[in-house]
C-alpha cells in the first residue's frame, strides 16, 4: 500500500486562518463555528518538527471521534457532526485535502488548564518521583516501580503553555483561583471518569493507558464541553499491554519512538530540530496507525 501523502500545513481561500498550533490549524467559519484540521506536523519536546508523520493527522481525527462518540454520556462535547465539509470549504482540491481530518466544532469558551490523569508512573512523573517521592505535589508511597500502577489514579492539573514553552502543574488550590472551585472539582471528576471508562475498553483491545490529557471550554451559558482531542497517542501514553512490565519504559504507540530518536542526538532540544530519517518517519507513522486499528477495530 502506497503511503498517504502528508499535510504539514494548510491554507483555504475561503476561511480565515484563526491561529496554527502544533500540530492542528484552526479556521473561524463564523460567530459559533470553527473548522479544525488536524495536520501530519509533529512536535517533540515543545519544537515542532520539520518533518511530518504522513497520516498521522487522520489517524489523529479517527481516534478522537471516536471517544468522543464512545464517552459522549460522561459531558458533552465539542463536535458539530451535522454540519459537512462541503457546506464550509467549496474547492474540491481543498476538500480532497481535508477529508478524514477536518472537523467542524462549536466555538467554545477554552479553559485554562489542561486535565492530566495518571494511571501509571511514567514520564514527568516518574522523573519527579526519584527525585522527590511526590507527584505534581502529591505525596506517594516508598518503592513504587518505574511504569507501576499508581495505588489511585492522580488528576494533576497543568497550565497550558504556548508554542515553545513548557507547560507546568498546578496544584487543586491553584486550579480554583484560575477557574473555581466547583468547576475545577466538576473537570476532576468528569477527567477521572473519562479515563477510567477508556482504560478499561482499551485494556481489552490490548492497550493500557498509562496517562492522558483532556482540555474543556465553556459555552455562553457557562456548559462544560469536551475539546481539543480525545485520548490519542499525541495526547497521552499508550502501552501494548502484551509487553508491559515494571521496571522499564514500556514500548509505547505514541510519539516516544520520535523522543528516543532525538534523545539519542547531541540536540539542545531548542529550534530547529534536527530531521527524521526515512525510517523513523515510517515507523512512527505505523505505530499511529496501530493504536487506531487496535482500539477502533
Amino acid at each position: 500500500m502506497n503511503a498517504p501523502e502528508a499535510v504539514y500545513e494548510t491554507s483555504l481561500k475561503g476561511l480565515a486562518l484563526k491561529t496554527r498550533g502544533k500540530v492542528r490549524d484552526i479556521y473561524e467559519i463564523d460567530d459559533s463555528l470553527m473548522l479544525i484540521v488536524t495536520t501530519d506536523r509533529i512536535s517533540a519536546f515543545d519544537v515542532v518538527l520539520s518533518d511530518p508523520i504522513p497520516g498521522k493527522g487522520r489517524v489523529l481525527t479517527a481516534l478522537s471521534n471516536f471517544w468522543f462518540d464512545r464517552l459522549r454520556g460522561a459531558v458533552q462535547n465539542h463536535l458539530c457532526p451535522a454540519i459537512r465539509l462541503d457546506h464550509i470549504v467549496s474547492d474540491e482540491s481543498e476538500r480532497a485535502q481535508l477529508r478524514g481530518r477536518a472537523i467542524v466544532v462549536k466555538k467554545l469558551r477554552p479553559l485554562p488548564i489542561e486535565a492530566i490523569v495518571r494511571g501509571y508512573l511514567a514520564g514527568s512523573a516518574w522523573k519527579e518521583y526519584q527525585t522527590s517521592g511526590i507527584v505534581c505535589g502529591i505525596k506517594l508511597p516508598a518503592h513504587l516501580p518505574q511504569a507501576g500502577k499508581l495505588p489511585e489514579t492522580l488528576f494533576t492539573p497543568s497550565t497550558k503553555a504556548d508554542i515553545g514553552d513548557h507547560d507546568r502543574s498546578i496544584s487543586i488550590e491553584q486550579t480554583a483561583a484560575l477557574i473555581g472551585k466547583d468547576l475545577g472539582e466538576q473537570i476532576r471528576a468528569v477527567s477521572l471518569e473519562l479515563y477510567a471508562r477508556a482504560a478499561d475498553y482499551a485494556r481489552q483491545r490490548g492497550i493500557i493507558i498509562a496517562d492522558t490529557k483532556f482540555e474543556f471550554g465553556l459555552d455562553q451559558a457557562g456548559a462544560l464541553y469536551w475539546i481539543d482531542e480525545a485520548l490519542t497517542p499525541d495526547s497521552s501514553r499508550f502501552w501494548p499491554a502484551d509487553q508491559y512490565r515494571t521496571g522499564i519504559s514500556p514500548p509505547s504507540f505514541d510519539k516516544q519512538f520520535v523522543r528516543d530518536y532525538l534523545e539519542s542526538l547531541r540536540w539542545n532540544k531548542r529550534p530547529p530540530a534536527p530531521r527524521l530519517p526515512a525510517a523513523v518517519i515510517a515507523k512512527t507513522a505505523e505505530k499511529y496507525r496501530e493504536a487506531e486499528r487496535r482500539l477502533t477495530g
